[in-house]
């Protein structure tokens, strides 16, 4: 019996033995090469050992992984994940698509048919396919001047069906050389489709809307670019030959754009001094903006700024730069708060975008993560929980689509009883009501530069520079490092209390 146990063990088959010593030797092999490695990593800088790491890393993916990896994928990844670990929601890798989008905002035109354009990313409430819908054609570009509307579906792009198209897809596809065809197929309202062919031209980003209101100003801009300080200056010239006595700026929901299109846009209201600083960890990139001495619009004509938590960055210079020089007087809600400066470095078709400065106000504070607070609040009604929960189920009932659909000249009236009669239905607030039905309106023609009825900010605005108190209200207002000391104060009173 011992003999035969004996027997079996001898009976282990050769072919396994060859894989469990293969096994081993590599994990050796393995282990030796990471430990010389690291021994060496050791003796060098630390910015030089995780570059070979990585490098090195790269390198056994591409050669090891059970599938074949395209380089592209793990440069884009490791790109990502180094910009992501600084933890800054700002500094960013920018694949092409998005360089691409970004290089068309900052320089302020590009090739493209024109239309401003939305897409669902799933199957819409309706249940309809996911079709391109235009939100606004740009004035005096081919799309407008095609006849296409608001609200109009984009079904096809060149034969293809836009319902399984992604953004990035559609907005590649609409954009390119200037001079090339498009062909669209067009669907308006439920049975209406009819093909428009149309002939890319660059177009210009838009950076302005501006009207009178009675003999007030209204200038809104919509983001910084190149080209904005010569549309405001064309605003302004234009408020000046009708007689205008006040301005109201509107910087809502404006993100930002160009560091420089902020200081000139302030140049055209502050008479001399400083707009913004920036401060960087190398001394030497520090640097201060002035104004010109020669503002485009008087010192003697009364300025409103509407912010509320859209505005940021460039709109957070302009704002904060009128407030503590006390040129102007600031109505909504608090700002977003990004008081950081980026740089964008393209990549070969890529890019990143990265901090690399924060900037300060004249009272030489930054209001990153702050914000900058109004002098008179205005905030629209909120919604409750309840309300979102009503809210969901007027959505679902897609009765305000439904309504405007049915009444495309809606009055003012008209909008307000179909409003009362939601509220009296779902319980909402119907000033609430009666903006999400313009909202809708809008969307489905061409929006009104503003809208007085429903906009109670704006309102408030137009109130302050018609009573004619405005000197005694800039008296009382304080500047952006009065308002931090101030707020710092009462924190320590709290605590010590």
């Amino acid at each position: 019996m011992n003999d035969e146990k004996h027997v079996s063990k001898r009976k282990i088959p050769l072919s396994l033995i060859w894989v469990v010593s293969t096994i081993i030797f590599c994990l050796i092999f393995t282990l030796v090469s990471v430990r010389g490695v690291q021994a060496q990593a050791k003796q060098q800088d630390p910015a030089v050992q995780y570059a070979a790491i990585i490098r090195n890393v790269f390198d056994f993916i591409q050669r090891h992984y059970v599938e074949e990896v395209d380089p592209k994928t793990l440069y884009e990844g490791a790109m990502s994940g180094m910009l992501n670990s600084l933890g800054d929601p700002y500094s960013t890798f920018l694949p092409e698509s998005e360089m691409t989008d970004l290089n068309d905002t900052t320089q302020g035109s590009f090739g493209g048919v024109g239309l401003y354009i939305s897409k669902p990313a799933g199957t819409r409430p309706d249940g309809k396919p996911p079709y391109v819908e235009v939100a606004s054609p740009i004035e005096d570009t081919p799309g407008w001047r095609s006849g296409i509307n608001p609200g109009d579906l984009i079904i096809e792009i060149n034969g293809e069906s836009t319902d399984v198209l992604s953004m990035d897809d559609v907005l590649a596809r609409l954009r390119g050389t200037p001079g090339e065809e498009v062909k669209l197929l067009i669907r308006r309202g439920e049975k209406l489709e009819f093909p428009v062919t149309l002939v890319r031209a660059i177009i210009e980003v838009p950076t302005t809307k501006y009207a009178m209101i009675d003999a007030i100003g209204y200038l809104k801009l919509l983001t910084f670019t190149p080209m904005t300080v010569e549309r405001s200056k064309a605003a302004i010239n234009e408020f000046r030959s009708k007689g205008y006595k006040a301005l109201i700026l509107d910087l809502r929901n404006n993100y930002g754009g160009l560091l420089n299109s902020a200081v000139g846009i302030s140049n055209l209201f502050i008479n001399g001094g400083v707009v913004v600083s920036t401060k960087s960890r190398i001394p030497a990139e520090n640097r201060v903006f002035y104004a010109q001495s020669q503002p485009s619009v008087s010192q003697d004509i009364p300025m409103v700024v509407l912010i509320n938590r859209g505005s940021a960055s460039a709109s957070e210079i302009v704002a904060g730069a009128l407030k503590d020089r006390g040129r102007a007087y600031l109505v909504g809600e608090k700002s977003f708060g990004k008081g950081s400066v980026q740089q964008v470095y393209p990549l070969d078709r890529a890019g990143f975008k990265i901090t690399t400065a924060r900037y300060y106000t004249p009272s030489d504070v930054n209001i990153d993560k702050i914000g900058i607070p109004p002098d008179r609040e205005v905030l629209f009604p909120e919604f409750t929980d309840s309300d979102v929960e009503e809210l969901n189920k007027l959505i679902n009932a897609n009765k305000i689509p439904e309504f405007v659909a049915a009444n495309p000249e809606a009055s003012a009236a008209d909008i307000g009883r179909f409003a009362q009669e939601l509220s009296r239905e779902y319980g909402l607030d119907t000033s609430l009501l009666v903006r999400l039905i313009r909202n809708e309106q809008n969307r489905t023609v061409i929006a009104p530069v503003y809208d007085l009825e429903y906009d109670v900010q704006l309102q408030e605005a137009v109130k302050i520079l018609n009573e004619g108190n405005f000197r005694v209200l800039m008296q009382t207002a304080k500047t952006l490092r009065d308002l931090q000391e101030e707020a710092a104060q009462e924190e320590e009173f709290a605590q010590a209390s």
